[in-house]
């Protein structure tokens, strides 16, 4: 059995540089992202740089002590030196679906004021962690009925959407910085042409980004928040004056967080089968009690699990990594960095990063599902589609200072826009892309009575207006939309007691 005094000389290593760089550097995106479009949104400096960065920095330093604990544990345990920790961070499309689909609605639909939106904030964060923690005991049942290819599926639809979008929008927005940047990334993290060294290509195309920024003067040198100590103040009273605000944002907030703490048991799964024996609900409830623990302090985003162990695991990175992350985190958070990283680093820089992370999604989506489900992920998509189409129509109707009612939407109809249908999408977007793509899977798979099934909870989800409604409740959402989801379903049922007197086509066969 190793001593504790040799696993003591493996809390850093050599190769734990590498994932300092993975964690650290891939989150800057994330951080530079979330406060320019929280700034967008009226957010005051104060607000943002004061209580909401400190927040996030101070829960992903509690993850990432917790998960450099829990590695020594296991090395302790099974007297190893090799283990490696858990990665973790900001869930990058979780945290577009809280940006777009719970905080710009809180906001602009309910016309709360910044203050007021974070109070709301901090509590769909909290609710969201506890939901992940709960996957510790709910998981394993829900990725048994929910095919993967429908949680990969709606976060493609999330990327495609919210990410993607941005992101090529603003490179060509600001063309001479952002198609540079964005060929060197490419080349780099799809391409694989790294530079001698093995420099991380989004270093390489972030620090490219930067000395473009500065030459062309659209980033600037700001110091004077640098070293300033902000540390994380507990929120606990303004986030429970909060709840009450986001009840109607469950549709939106469980779904999302259900994905998330499917995505952590499956990226901890991944670390098992190389070589690290961590507890799948130890590190799924730790993951959802520190998005709690931040939203506590201020922070408005979930943190978890993120992909990638192995790679980590190949490039030599042990315990120290995680660590040293963390600290840097609550240094970075703590002292003012972020605010002077968002000067220096314009957002069509970052908008690069996303568009490359949309990349990798939905290819993911493709790739590590069977072929046959294409078409279900294909479906999953359209409904963020909704959403997105839905948000910004509504608020330029908003800036222009027009009330957005059914005779607003019947003219924007009449006069060739495609509207009709895109408001019942919108409301749970997350869940029926789920939904649909359970669908499409089982009929793939020729589980009829599993569709018909999928199909039925899509009629009670309408029923308690949990989608394709403004607001839960009982009855709330569309009779039309309820009833055509039981007459699928009768369809479906009808099919498969008359399955063996149809004609199967074998084009159809997928392998």
């Amino acid at each position: 059995m190793t001593s504790a005094k040799n696993l003591a000389e493996k809390l850093f290593t050599k190769g734990d540089i590498n994932g300092v760089v993975y964690v650290f550097a891939g989150n800057i995106g994330s951080f530079v992202i979330a406060i320019a479009t929280l700034l967008g949104f009226g957010w005051s400096e104060e607000l943002v740089f004061r209580r909401v960065i400190p927040g996030m920095c101070f829960g992903l330093m509690v993850s990432g002590l917790y998960y450099s604990w829990m590695a020594y544990r296991v090395a302790k345990k099974e007297g190893k030196h090799d283990v490696t920790a858990l990665p973790s961070g900001v869930s990058t499309p979780v945290m577009f679906v809280y940006l777009f689909s719970v905080i710009l609605p809180l906001q602009f639909g309910l016309g709360l004021d910044p203050q007021t939106t974070w109070h709301y904030a901090m509590a769909a964060c909290a609710i969201g962690g506890l939901v992940e923690a709960a996957g510790g005991f709910v998981g394993p049942a829900i990725r048994r009925v929910v095919p993967r290819a429908a949680m990969l599926a709606t976060v493609g639809g999330i990327a495609l959407a919210w990410m993607g979008t941005r992101g090529l929008f603003d490179v060509y927005n600001m063309p001479m910085i952002g198609m540079p940047v964005l060929i060197v990334a490419l080349l780099g993290l799809i391409g694989g042409y790294n530079l001698p060294g093995k420099i991380p290509p989004l270093v390489i195309a972030l620090g490219f980004g930067i000395i473009l920024a500065l030459f062309f003067k659209e980033a600037t040198i700001v110091l004077d928040q640098l070293g300033q100590f902000t540390p994380p103040l507990p929120a606990i009273g303004a986030m429970l004056t909060g709840l009450r605000g986001v009840l109607p944002f469950l549709a939106v907030i469980i779904p999302v967080e259900v994905y998330n703490f499917i995505e952590t048991m499956d990226n901890v799964e991944s670390a098992i089968a190389a070589g690290d024996n961590f507890n799948v609900k130890e590190a799924q409830i730790a993951d959802g009690l520190c998005t709690f623990v931040g939203a506590c302090f201020g922070s408005v985003f979930p943190n978890t699990v993120w992909i990638g162990h192995p790679g980590l695991k190949k490039a030599g990175c042990g315990i120290g990594y995680a660590w040293v992350s963390a600290l840097l985190f609550g240094i970075s958070g703590f002292f003012g960095f972020f605010n002077f990283l968002y000067y220096l680093l314009p957002g069509v820089v970052v908008s690069v990063v996303f568009l490359w992370c949309t990349q990798v999604i939905i290819t993911q989506a493709f790739v590590d599902t069977p072929r046959r489900y294409g078409a279900a992920i294909v479906v999953a998509f359209i409904p963020h589609l909704a959403d997105i189409l839905s948000t910004q129509t509504t608020a330029i109707f908003q800036y222009a200072g027009i009330e957005f009612t059914a005779e607003a939407a019947a003219g924007i109809v009449n006069a060739g826009a495609m509207w009709s249908g895109i408001p019942f999408l919108k409301a749970g977007a997350v869940l029926t892309g789920m939904l649909w793509a359970t669908i499409v899977c089982a009929i793939v798979d020729r589980q009829l009575l599993k569709a018909a099934a999928t199909c039925g909870v899509g009629a009670a989800l309408t029923f308690l207006g949990v989608i394709h409604a403004a607001q839960l409740g009982i009855n709330a959402g569309p009779i039309n939309i309820l009833v055509g989801y039981l007459m699928a379903a009768a369809v479906f049922v009808i099919a498969h007691f008359f399955k063996d007197k149809l004609h199967y086509d074998r084009r159809y066969d997928y392998v």
